[in-house]
C-alpha cells in the first residue's frame, strides 16, 4: 500500500469507526436500559451522546489529549533547535508548520495529534529532547510528521475519546447496580427477560476493556512500519530513527503521563515492562515489537 492509499484508508477508518461507535454505545445502552428496567428511552440518549461526542472528539480530540498529557506548549525561544528541526522537516515534505508542545517527563518518547496537517501538534518529553542527538531527534521528529502527513493522527486521537467514553459507560453501568439492585427489590418481581439482561449487561460490561482495546488495535499496527519508513525516507538517513529507537528502547522508565487510551499516540510503548509481563499482555500490545522495527530500518 502506497502513501495515497493509506491515506485514503485511513479517512474511511476514521468515518467507520465513530460510526461503529455510535453502533456499539447504541446497543451497550439499550442493554443496559433493559437491564436497570427501561430500554429504548435510554438507547436513545446514549444513541444522541455518542453522537455528539463523535463530533466533538472529531474538533477537540487533540485538546483532550494534551491535557490528559500534561503537555504544555512552548515557543522558539524556548527550544531553537527542535523548532529548526520542525521547520526544516516540514519545509522538505511539503507540510504546514504544526504547533510545539512539551511533557515534563524524564522518559524518552513523543506522539503527533491532531486532525489534519493544517491542525496538527508535535510533541516530545523532556526526555527526550535531553538524551537524543540531532540525527536521532530528527528521525523521531520525522516519524511524527508522517503520522501527520498521511492522516494517523486523526484516527488515533478519535480513538482516544471513543475508547474512553466506552470505558466509563461501562463503570457507570457497574457501579449502578448497587443503586438499581435496591430499586428492583423494592419491586414485586423482576421478569426473566430483565435477569437476562441484567447478566448480558454485566458480561458486555467485564468485556467492555478488552473490547476498547480492540479498537485502538483496530488502528493496524503497520502505521508505525509505514511512519518509520516515511519518515526514514524523509530525513534519508534511516539510522537515525534506528538508532533513536534503540535508545528509547533502552530506557526502561515509563511515561508518567500515559494511559491505557492514549498509550497508542506514542513513537514507542510508554509503560516499558509493565505491558510487556506476559505472552497474553503482549497480544494486546498496541505498537510492533521495537526489535522488529529497528531490524527493518537498518535493513534499508
Amino acid at each position: 500500500m502506497n502513501i495515497y492509499s493509506q491515506i485514503s484508508s485511513n479517512k474511511y477508518k476514521t468515518y467507520l469507526i465513530m460510526v461503529l461507535f455510535m453502533a456499539f454505545i447504541t446497543t451497550a445502552a439499550f442493554i443496559y436500559g433493559k437491564a436497570q428496567g427501561s430500554g429504548f428511552s435510554f438507547a436513545g440518549i446514549a444513541l444522541i451522546i455518542s453522537g455528539l461526542t463523535s463530533f466533538l472528539s472529531y474538533y477537540f480530540s487533540d485538546k483532550v489529549i494534551l491535557s490528559m498529557s500534561g503537555a504544555s506548549e512552548i515557543k522558539k525561544s524556548d527550544n531553537p533547535t527542535l523548532f529548526r528541526i520542525v521547520e526544516n522537516l516540514c519545509i522538505a515534505d511539503g507540510l504546514p508548520m504544526p504547533k510545539i508542545y512539551v511533557i515534563r517527563d524524564s522518559a524518552s518518547n513523543a506522539f503527533a495529534t491532531g486532525r489534519d496537517p493544517k491542525h496538527a501538534v508535535v510533541c516530545a518529553t523532556t526526555g527526550i529532547l535531553e538524551k537524543l542527538n540531532r540525527a536521532e531527534l530528527e528521525g523521531v521528529i520525522a516519524h511524527e510528521l508522517s503520522h501527520v502527513k498521511n492522516y494517523d493522527i486523526r484516527l488515533m486521537s478519535i480513538v482516544v475519546i471513543l475508547v474512553g467514553m466506552i470505558t466509563l459507560l461501562a463503570d457507570f453501568f457497574m457501579r449502578s447496580l448497587w443503586w438499581g439492585d435496591r430499586r428492583r427489590d423494592n419491586r414485586e418481581g423482576n421478569s426473566n427477560i430483565q435477569a437476562i439482561f441484567l447478566i448480558i449487561g454485566i458480561i458486555f460490561a467485564i468485556l467492555s476493556p478488552i473490547i476498547a482495546t480492540l479498537i485502538q488495535l483496530a488502528i493496524s499496527r503497520k502505521r508505525e512500519f509505514l511512519a518509520d519508513a516515511t519518515g526514514a525516507l524523509l530525513t534519508r538517513y534511516p539510522e537515525g530513527l534506528a538508532s533513536a529507537l534503540e535508545k528509547i528502547a533502552k530506557d526502561k522508565e515509563p511515561l508518567e503521563a500515559a494511559n491505557n487510551a492514549t498509550a497508542h499516540l506514542y513513537i514507542a510503548n510508554p509503560f516499558k515492562d509493565k505491558n510487556a509481563q506476559s505472552w497474553f499482555a503482549n497480544l494486546f500490545n498496541t505498537h510492533p515489537p521495537i526489535e522488529e522495527r529497528i531490524k527493518i530500518l537498518r535493513a534499508m
